[in-house]
């Protein structure tokens, strides 16, 4: 007899959910509240555990659930879960990156109107029994620019409201074809350029180190003179101490963020500022957004638990029992690979081919590909997984090309992503080192037998003696150990490519004295 699944409601949530777990024969509990300690006490019972933001799953946690299969967070963040903790426990993280897109963006379109009317100051000042007409001069939001940095699913819906009221708008997206933009009616820009032409200023866009402090001092400071900016992403996008100093210099009319670096957000050097607007990060916060997520984590737990069926996973391709153990090692290649690609390859990427020769042929190219895609966008994008990665891709409109070769190579088996670039086609290539360590077989073009795993320092350099002695000289100055050592050349006096791990991240001070050496072209840290 099948015992029938369990699942836990943590945090509090529409009660469609717990509707949705009965109806499919799931028992379901909710008992929300808890301490840390008290969750701990009762975890262990339950198969699934539906949460919010305010459970925090920890390794404690995980240690106590010992029949818990699947985690199924009802929103998009999962910072408040240890993925890797729950990796290693073997269980499954879901969460529902799209069922709040609508509402973020409709409330970065309405911070854009009380930004463009000073909404917030007109309603203070006439409730404090003024009637200061004359001191509330707004701008039209008609026939201006908007720069969207981030053109995904919600900056699209932004994009398409914007369009609406008769805005121009300009976008900033790496993974943003240009026949996507055509699509969704923006003018695909870099940085740069959004910042010179854009009047008002929106983000959407996950935080990672890429996207860090995207709009930094130095980047402030290249925006139109009395642009207004919206945040209803991520905290850290912006550097809040530079847009409080160009907030009171007059370079920026104004800000208007639902979201900060630290929160909550109880004190700030930002509020009180003249011209900054700030809500409590509402974007996700209508009745409508809180009644699609709980379904859709309902949903998504359920097929999970009865019928194993994986959706909007964190931590776990799609992938059938019985492929599993075969394409693991692939996909661990894959996404290595995919990785470098994207912290590699420079410029407008209109698309990646992936070719697999020899026993890679025979395998289910879908994983494989999943796996590429997730290594490639992971580098922008913090919530990307094998599962969802191709969807972005689609929807971003990068055009993916999977290839099989029956022909028989230098390898039995062997795995070749190439980005298709303005500059020019870009590939790299690895195999399996018995069966299942990845290994980097060439890199853009040069041949080189490396591993591809933790901190690495990728230089392109004039193959001339007395290099490779001043480099080691700079690392050891720096205190930074070398682990391994890979170089490769296409000819003797050419341009030669060196792949060294290191035992610590090498940071953006070393990098520019490697930068002055004599003979190189090129330095980038990489992470994997």
């Amino acid at each position: 007899m099948t015992t029938q699944p369990k699942v836990l409601i943590s945090d509090k949530m529409d009660p469609r959910a717990a509707a949705i777990f009965r109806e499919r024969g799931i028992q379901v509990d909710e008992i929300t509240g808890k301490t840390p300690e008290e969750l701990a006490a009762i975890v262990g019972d339950y198969d699934g555990l539906a949460i919010r933001s305010s459970t925090k799953v920890t390794p404690k946690i995980l240690a106590a659930a010992t029949s818990l299969k699947v985690v199924g967070r009802a929103g998009i963040g999962v910072d408040n879960v240890d993925i890797p903790a729950a990796t290693a426990r073997g269980v499954v993280v879901m969460n529902t990156p799209f069922g709040n897109s609508i509402t973020t963006a409709e409330h970065a379109i309405a911070l854009l109107f009380a930004l463009a009317r000073q909404l917030p100051e007109a309603d203070a000042s006439t409730q404090a029994g003024k009637w200061e007409k004359n001191r509330f001069m707004g701008v039209e939001v008609t026939g201006k620019t908007l720069g969207l940095i981030g053109a995904g699913n919600i900056g699209s819906i932004v994009a398409s409201r914007a369009l609406g009221l008769r805005m121009k708008v300009v976008a900033f997206d790496p993974f943003l074809s240009p026949e996507r933009a055509v699509e969704i009616g923006v003018e695909k820009v870099e940085l740069d350029e959004l910042l010179r032409r854009a009047d008002f200023i929106t983000l959407h866009t996950p935080l990672t180190d890429q996207t860090r402090n995207i709009l930094s001092r130095e980047n402030i400071a290249k925006t139109k003179k009395d642009v207004r900016i919206v945040n209803c992403a991520r905290g850290g996008l912006i550097d809040e101490a530079a847009l409080k100093d160009a907030l009171d210099s007059g370079q920026i009319a104004g800000a208007a963020l639902d979201v900060f670096e630290t929160e909550p957000a109880t004190a700030s050097p930002l509020f009180g500022t003249p011209g900054f607007i700030s809500t409590p990060h509402l974007g996700a916060s209508t009745n409508e957004a809180q009644v699609n997520v709980a379904i859709q984590v309902a949903e998504q737990m359920s097929d999970f638990l009865l019928l194993g069926g994986v959706t909007n996973a964190i931590n776990v391709p799609s992938l059938s029992a019985e492929e599993a153990p075969r394409l693991k090692p692939y996909m661990a290649l894959a996404e290595k690979l995919g990785s470098l690609v994207g912290q590699l390859a420079r410029g407008s990427i209109a698309g990646l081919s992936i070719e697999t020769e020899g026993a890679a042929a025979e395998l289910n190219m879908k994983p494989i590909t999943g796996a590429v895609l997730a290594g490639y966008m992971r580098v922008h994008s913090d919530t990307v997984n094998m599962v969802n990665a191709p969807f972005l891709a689609k929807e971003r409109g990068l055009d993916v090309r999977e290839v099989r070769h029956d022909r028989e190579g230098d390898y039995h088996t062997l795995v070749r992503v190439t980005a298709h670039t303005q500059a020019g086609d870009r590939a790299v290539a690895g195999t399996l080192f018995g069966n299942a360590a990845p290994r980097l077989t060439e890199l853009f073009g040069v041949k080189v037998e490396a591993d591809l795993a933790g901190d690495m320092l990728y230089i392109v350099n004039e193959d001339a003696p007395g290099f490779i002695g001043r480099l080691g000289t700079t690392l050891g100055e720096a205190g930074i150990n070398i682990g391994t050592f890979h170089l490769g050349r296409i000819d003797a006096g050419g341009e030669a490519v060196l792949l060294l791990s290191v035992d610590e991240p090498v940071g953006a001070e070393v990098v520019a004295r490697i930068e002055q050496l004599p003979g190189v072209k090129q330095v980038r840290p990489l992470k994997f």
